[in-house]
């Protein structure tokens, strides 16, 4: 079988791993892209064996990075979810931990100049038409990978990558809070639907008769609490200004209690079919926004001493997000939302897919 080579660069991103490509390298027509990278993934298979896919939605990603489109930024990120057991491309959602790895990547691949000390990157977030910033080691103008920083979720350190995020409060559902309210019934639970870069529905484990402490397998083994939730989930979607959302990876679906490790609150994310052994960074910046925010099912659970800066705890540890919030008369104004993340470049080759599908560019 004949096939064709793509250069594609694998790079662990926070908490997740994805494939990055420059656009260039990928064919300009969607069907025939989405098809090709179903390929380079190995979807549709749970195992994804015959491809370069993890067999879990958080090693399942895709990065295509090129010139910038943005006046106002430097490279253009497109985030796109190939699904594991479906023959799907999803491209409704940001990634906030493959973005980690977009600033080094295009300085890697002569997309950026590098400056010698600390770089930093202006992206355009095609997913959700918004800007990113993010501040990337480069001593002697090269890019650095070990460091001192740790993140929850990934084994040793690395050098920090600070993310400042300049104005994604409802980039995708078109406001904050996308219902109008800071607390919705569905099906006889209380929820929040909110997006701070992330459509969230945030709910208490409590109302499912759950303590919030379980670990990711306990949730994903208990099929009757699942068909709650994606029932819920197919309901709120369209109120969240998202239409039918059974084919999409959003709204994210999180079960919160009190925190148990000193933080602010404690989260189960569902991903929204698998549970996450951590939680996503658009997803924490969501819930860190519905803590902070006056009437919804969060800030009813969540013990906050500081709203400018929110430990969101998770299954395997905790995200701090820094947040230049405003709260007048109910109304919460979100200015910006920082993180840290790390990221490393594991490998850089090609891949191959069938040369039936593209014969190359």
């Amino acid at each position: 079988m004949a096939q064709t080579a793509i250069p594609c660069t694998v790079m662990r991103g926070g908490t997740s791993k994805g494939l990055y490509f420059l656009s260039r390298d990928l064919p300009a027509d969607i069907a025939t892209r989405d098809a090709v990278l179903l390929a380079a993934m190995g979807s549709p298979d749970a195992r994804q064996i015959d491809g370069m896919g993890g067999a879990h939605p958080l090693t399942s990603k895709i990065a295509v990075v090129g010139p910038s489109t943005h006046p106002d930024a430097d490279v253009d990120y497109l985030f796109l979810q190939a699904v594991v057991d479906e023959a799907r491309i999803d491209a409704g959602q940001n990634c906030g931990n493959l973005l980690a790895g977009v600033g080094p990547f295009a300085i890697e691949a002569g997309l950026f100049a590098a400056e010698d000390g600390v770089t930093h990157v202006r992206i355009n977030m095609l997913n959700t038409k918004s800007l990113a910033v993010a501040a990337i080691q480069t001593p002697g103008g090269k890019v650095r990978y070990d460091g001192d920083a740790r993140i929850d979720g990934v084994p040793g350190t690395a050098a920090p990558v600070p993310i400042d995020f300049l104005d994604v409060a409802g980039s995708t559902c078109g406001a904050l809070l996308p219902t109008g309210n800071a607390r919705d019934v569905v099906q006889g639970i209380e929820l929040t639907a909110i997006d701070n870069g992330m459509p969230v529905v945030v709910m208490r484990a409590g109302d499912f008769d759950k303590t919030g402490y379980e670990t990711p397998e306990e949730l994903e083994a208990d099929t009757d609490l699942k068909a709650r939730i994606e029932a819920i989930r197919l309901e709120i979607g369209p109120r969240m200004n998202l239409g039918d959302v059974a084919k999409k990876t959003v709204p994210k679906m999180c079960l919160v209690a009190p925190a148990q490790h000193g933080g602010a609150i404690c989260t189960r994310n569902f991903i929204p079919h698998r549970v996450h052994e951590a939680i996503g960074v658009f997803g924490a910046v969501s819930v860190a926004t519905a803590c902070v925010t006056p009437g919804s099912v969060a800030a009813g659970v969540a013990t906050v001493t500081d709203p400018q800066s929110l430990e969101v705890e998770h299954p395997t540890g905790f995200f701090t997000v820094a947040m230049d919030v405003t709260i007048e008369g109910g109304a919460v104004t979100v200015r910006r939302s920082a993180l840290l993340r790390t990221c490393r470049r594991l490998m850089r080759g090609e891949v191959y897919v069938p040369a039936s599908l593209w014969g190359g560019a």
